[in-house]
């Protein structure tokens, strides 16, 4: 993780806390109001939504360019897989075997893209149950604002442009929604089987009674199916004797 990238999670960190502490009153408040307690559940969620989307925030515009700061000499990338050529560029920059791809900087910018995603594929799912297709559009949609608002410098409020447009972020950013809607659709796919086993191991549930003017409440006896058959039968039995 590169300098940049741990002072825009500190920076996160720190909007997260201003937020959430913003955000907690109102809604321990309203749910009071509404159910008379606090659900901690829902403020956990609200919690983690929160914290996702100020870290996501700040690694996508922070740190901001200084006064000092080089211009871009290049700021679109178009071409798809480029990280592999670059992966490449870079070990033979540093004369690095091919088993050192993953500790490029150019691999753990990739996997930084993919990771930055799946929580959002996580919160489709779990949150807002929507389907791996809605969550890809989503995924893919969240991405080109990101990339849009870093070519137009943070539409125009920012110095200049200090991030480049790039193809790949697309495709791995998209692609970390989609693996974070498959987690979590893989949990709840397992849950689901623990849950029934739970439930087939309960204790039975108590017979049904039904009350009686004097005495105890004595148990409802099912009807048979030949008393059943007679009840149906016996008005068509007075008629035939008619």
């Amino acid at each position: 993780m590169t300098w940049a990238q741990q002072t825009a999670l500190g920076y996160g960190l720190l909007g997260f806390l201003v937020v959430w502490g913003t955000l907690l009153v109102p809604q321990v408040l309203t749910q009071y109001a509404r159910f008379g307690r606090v659900l901690p559940k829902r403020i956990a969620v609200t919690a983690g939504v929160t914290l996702y989307a100020c870290l996501a925030v700040a690694v996508v515009l922070l740190p901001l360019p200084g006064p000092g700061t080089p211009p871009l000499a290049q700021t679109v990338q178009l071409v798809p897989f480029q990280w592999v050529t670059d992966i490449g560029t870079e070990l033979a920059k540093h004369h690095e075997p091919a088993s050192a791809a993953l500790f490029t900087q150019t691999f753990q910018q990739l996997a930084m893209n993919v990771l930055l995603f799946v929580p959002l594929g996580i919160f489709a799912r779990m949150l807002w149950r929507q389907g791996a297709a809605r969550t890809v559009l989503l995924g893919f949609g969240a991405s080109l604002l990101i990339e849009f608002t870093q070519v137009t410098a943070n539409f125009g409020t920012a110095p200049q442009v200090y991030r480049i447009f790039d193809v790949d972020d697309l495709m791995s950013n998209t692609a970390g929604a989609l693996l974070g809607w498959i987690a979590a659709a893989l949990f709840v796919a397992l849950r689901g089987p623990s849950r029934a086993v739970s439930s087939a191991g309960a204790a039975p549930a108590e017979p049904a009674t039904v009350p009686v003017r004097a005495g105890r409440p004595h148990r409802a006896e099912p009807t048979s199916p030949a008393y059943a058959a007679r009840a149906v039968a016996r008005p068509g039995g007075l008629r035939a004797r008619q």
